[in-house]
């Protein structure tokens, strides 16, 4: 398995524990939650149960269906003479009875996967998984129940945050995240994949260091013909993707949708109050619910801008999945099949890299900080655009304020070779450091830093940037 390590390491330690364990694992959709469980478990399972996508409405209804559903899993695992359960409540007493029948003293495991799936409209499932784990499983010592969700804002608020009868009975989270650069790196290399790291940010521009989706990827082909492949050929296997993505995970898909592609039209993202004023939108309940559902599946976060008060913190879209998707296939006119390899190096490819390549970097900000040696200093990280009005306007691409008196000034750069600094980009630098200082605290230091490919070329202007952080960095 690529990665993973430490969610390895917790899995097995609460598989050795003496004691009943309720496991959460939640995370974006297609980021390796099944996979991660089903390599750790693999012959451990004792009984595993996938709910249904709600997607496609059945005559019979959702509820009996999953019920139905769920019944014949109990019957693949070795239940008898019993009929399909009328609730969820006869249907965790039937659990009871399979566990309790077959338990021998050793490690029990059962993997209830896409969980939320199975809490349909007026279900009482959550009131029905309260009674099972209050009342039986908690007491079996040799009990682990794992559960699994891509509807994040369903994980937290009905179990790991739940105010009533299941309030602190998640005895272990986890948060399942996508890969990092390096991940991306190792995972290509199992696969045979010959990216250099230049197309691995790349693939990492439009996939998101998603596994699923990077799974598309043919070793046969190149990137732009992979892209072409996955994206814009005749049944690409990601052509339907982003309404799928929002269709399975979210309550209000098309509320949602209206918030996501309203914060792709600004990099910087917008304000609560001004999200409600584009949408026509009510500030209220549902809105909240919508952008805490957004952050909470990491397709959007919430970050105060530099020289802002905490009242005026934004939503940034971040997912990288959905920012390429929106930029070039969702309002697609032609079918050109060969599209990302006709035009990878028109103009608006080669802006959109720039604006993708500081959402890669926003995401390995860790990285950012081991390159700086500044890993153990306490951070914060924005950007910060000044308007043009009576002065000068100015954008810092990233801004990384630390606890000890210093900021880091980071230019963003994506070229195909080393970086030259010409004599008015050096004056611009100076400019920028000379009115970022006087918005700081006299006793902050403001260093020049650059973020790029390959690195900086030596030449009479290049000491602008007291620290250069290339791809070498990023992959760390």
């Amino acid at each position: 398995m690529i990665g993973r390590e430490k969610e390895i390491k917790e899995l097995e330690k609460l598989y050795s524990s003496k004691q009943a364990e309720l496991v959460a694992i939640y995370g974006r959709r297609r980021v390796g939650k099944t996979y991660l469980v089903d390599e750790v478990f693999q012959g451990k399972i004792t009984f595993r149960h996938a709910g249904l996508s709600p997607l496609d409405e059945e005559p019979k209804g959702l509820l009996r269906v999953q019920l139905d559903h769920f019944y014949n899993s109990l019957r693949l695992h070795g239940i008898e003479s019993e009929k399909s359960p009328d609730s969820w409540l006869d249907a965790f007493f039937m659990l009871e009875k399979l566990l309790q029948g077959i338990d021998d003293g050793s490690r029990q495991v059962v993997f209830l996967d896409e969980l939320p799936w199975l809490d349909t409209p007026r279900s009482g499932f959550v009131r029905a998984f309260e009674g099972f784990w209050n009342t039986w499983a908690c007491h079996r010592k040799n009990l682990m129940v794992i559960i699994c969700g891509s509807a994040n804002s369903w994980m937290m608020n009905e179990l790991i945050n739940n105010h009533g009868g299941l309030y602190g009975r998640v005895t272990h989270e986890i948060k399942l995240s996508p890969f990092n650069l390096f991940e991306c790196e190792e995972f290509y290399k199992s696969k045979g994949i010959p990216f250099s790291r230049y197309d691995i940010v790349q693939s990492y521009m439009m996939l998101g260091g998603i596994p699923y989706y990077m799974g598309y990827m043919n070793e046969d082909l190149s990137l732009a013909q992979n892209i072409d492949q996955i994206f814009f050929a005749k049944g690409a296997k990601l052509k339907l993707e982003y309404d799928r993505l929002f269709e399975s995970v979210f309550k209000r898909p098309e509320a949602i949708k209206a918030i996501v592609e309203l914060l792709y039209t600004r990099n910087m993202g917008y304000t609560r109050k001004t999200i409600a004023e584009r949408l026509n939108a009510s500030d209220g309940g549902h809105l909240t619910k919508d952008l805490n559902a957004l952050i909470a599946s990491d397709f959007v976060v919430r970050y105060v801008p530099f020289g802002l008060s905490k009242k005026e913190d934004h939503y940034k879209l971040i997912d990288s999945f959905c920012l390429f998707y929106l930029y070039f296939v969702k309002n697609q006119t032609t079918n050109n099949k060969r599209f990302w390899q006709q035009n990878s190096s028109m103009p608006q490819v080669v802006a959109w890299r720039g604006y993708a390549f500081e959402n890669v970097c926003f995401h390995h900000i860790d990285q950012i900080k081991e390159a700086l040696g500044i890993s153990g200093v306490i951070t914060s990280e924005s950007a910060w655009t000044k308007k043009a009005d009576d002065e000068e306007g100015m954008q810092i691409d990233l801004l990384i304020s630390r606890k000890d008196n210093a900021v880091n000034m980071c230019e963003i750069k994506f070229y195909s070779d080393d970086f030259v600094v010409s004599k008015d980009y050096y004056r611009t630098i100076l400019r920028r450091i000379e009115m970022l200082s006087e918005k700081l605290s006299s006793k902050m230091s403001v260093y020049s830093t650059l973020i790029t490919t390959y690195g900086l070329k030596k030449n009479e202007y290049s000491g602008a940037f007291v620290k250069t952080i290339t791809f070498d960095d990023l992959f760390r």
